[in-house]
């Protein structure tokens, strides 16, 4: 230490980091901790916690009641009911809403001088995006049990697929979600606003959303729609958690499931490029 004083003394230059023995942690305990702190955050806050569940639930009541005359099409027999139609598809939407949250909630630490203090350690920009991730995906896995517990309960859900078949449309929509999750991360480090973000995210969401099968047979839809819901890559993911769910299969069930997981992959890939390279050109 000596030494290192008096080097600094006789230069006048400041040792770096490395050379005082400050040495950061591995990469997967700082995304672990980071992964764990913004998960505290979000379950810490009761207005937070209480409002991100209740979001959906008003959500699927609102679809149910509105379309639920839906239900009436011969078409729509072989479901059942129109819950069972619904609630599949709503946890694919209700996954890509609820990856919008990744990207506001980056904004929001930038903006809060959070990130400024995380660039100050050694610690990894990529392992604060990663985290940032997984603990939006955690969260988002959190809203969708729920929202499913309460459509067995108070809606009547009663899918063909049972337990396991709901599990795997659970975890296809969560593959979106992630998918989804890292491209708003993108979208945040281009933009650097909130509002212009969420802008962004609405336009970006709803045509995706009604136009889809989310809601609605594709054979019922005007023809120019259904060119739109045919080749919308959110449909593919729907039709995968609704076949898996009800083993009722729209489409090719394998093309199907193989395409929104690979949809999902080459999002989170792209997505996760451009948001680590702005991310690291951000000041």
């Amino acid at each position: 230490m000596t030494t290192t004083v008096q080097a600094t003394a006789a230069t006048g230059e400041v040792p770096r980091r490395n050379d005082l023995g400050w040495r950061g942690s591995s990469f997967a305990t700082q995304v672990w901790v980071l992964t764990q702190r913004s998960l505290n955050t979000f379950l810490r806050d009761p207005r937070m916690l209480f409002f991100s569940l209740l979001q959906p639930l008003v959500m699927l009541l609102l679809f149910s009641q509105v379309f639920g005359g839906i239900s009436q099409l011969g078409s729509m027999h072989q479901w059942g009911s129109y819950i069972n139609y619904l609630l599949p598809s709503t946890l694919v939407t209700t996954a890509m809403t609820s990856a919008m949250s990744s990207g506001v909630g980056l904004l929001t630490e930038m903006s809060n001088g959070v990130i400024a203090r995380f660039r100050s350690m050694p610690v990894s920009l990529f392992a604060v995006l990663l985290a940032r991730s997984l603990s939006d995906t955690v969260r988002m896995a959190i809203q969708l049990v729920v929202m499913l517990i309460a459509a067995a309960l108070l809606f009547g859900f009663t899918p063909a697929g049972g337990m396991l078949g709901v599990a795997a449309a659970l975890l296809v929509s969560l593959v979106v979600g992630w998918g989804l999750g890292w491209l708003f991360l993108a979208i945040a480090t281009w933009v650097k606003k909130a509002e212009t973000m969420q802008a962004v995210a609405f336009l970006t969401m709803f045509p995706l959303m009604f136009g889809s099968s989310a809601y609605m047979p594709v054979s019922t839809m005007p023809g120019w729609v259904q060119v739109i819901a045919n080749v919308n890559p959110l449909s593919y993911a729907i039709f995968a958690s609704r076949g898996l769910a009800t083993t009722i299969w729209e489409a090719n069930p394998a093309y199907t499931l193989i395409a929104s997981l690979a949809i999902s992959g080459v999002i989170a890939l792209v997505g996760g490029l451009i948001a680590t390279r702005n991310f690291r050109r951000t000041n």
